[in-house]
């Protein structure tokens, strides 16, 4: 649980911690469409969807990015030139 002793702290740690669909698709590098799969597939929940926009904890889109990096990453071989 959070305490914040002003609004101050809890407005600048909003900035910090919370980010739009925007930034999220900018940090995970990805589409909109794809943003969307994940929060349908329940993979990253917004904080909060006002229909228009969604708001996301930072910590849980860069840790869907690394999930998601983990797949993306080609296998290496021992074979030069492949």
């Amino acid at each position: 649980m959070y305490t914040f002793n002003s609004k101050e702290e809890l407005a600048e740690w909003i900035a910090r911690e919370v980010v739009g669909t925007s930034e999220a698709m900018e940090i995970m590098d990805c589409s909109r469409q794809n943003l969307h799969k994940f929060v349908q597939s329940g993979k990253l929940v917004p904080i909060k969807d006002t229909g228009r926009e969604r708001l996301f904890l930072r910590s849980d889109v860069l840790e869907r990015k690394e999930a998601a990096s983990i797949y993306n990453r080609k296998p290496k071989t021992d074979k030069p030139g492949e």
